[in-house]
């Protein structure tokens, strides 16, 4: 990999700003402490349901505060009806929001509820890890994928 395409990825130089759309209130514990062993410098914004993300980010957009880098959402909030259709407002209600990658997770290995999220526009869908060790691989593959590797689209930084 070229060296210097990597050094000027613009996200790395930004404190990372992750919303995690989650309703469980054990993997809310366990994903906050492994982004937090992950990430040094990260603002978590976590939310349990589908309209307290939709009004967050919202309320972003119309306050210009500064939108998450990245958006994990579990797919069942409680039924997988409530992910889609966050996803789907995501995506498509608000074009400051439309371009932010969404990553599905869920303890669904069903093919219906993988294909869906990616017809909606999900950038990536991942079966939940079942022990700490595994989520905290899983956040640092994350991390070296999202923030190290990738360029994301530029957004003005707002506070």
């Amino acid at each position: 990999m070229n060296s210097s395409r990597t050094k000027s990825n613009p996200i790395r130089s930004r404190r990372a700003r992750i919303l995690v759309i989650e309703d469980n209130p054990d993997h809310q514990v366990v994903i906050k402490n492994a982004i937090h062993q992950s990430f040094t410098d990260v603002d978590l914004v976590l939310v349990t349901t589908e309209s307290e993300a939709i009004e967050y980010l919202g309320n972003s957009v119309l306050t210009g505060l500064l939108l998450p880098q990245l958006i994990l959402l579990e797919l069942y909030l409680p039924k997988r009806e409530n992910g889609w259709n966050c996803l789907n407002t995501i995506k498509n209600h608000y074009p400051e929001t439309g371009q932010i990658p969404v990553i599905m997770f869920s303890n669904s290995t069903l093919s219906e509820d993988i294909t869906k999220s990616y017809d909606l526009g999900a950038a990536s869908y991942v079966v939940k890890p079942t022990d700490f060790t595994e989520w905290g691989a899983y956040f640092q593959t994350l991390k070296d994928y999202w923030w190290e590797t990738v360029s994301l689209p530029s957004r003005p930084i707002m506070y």
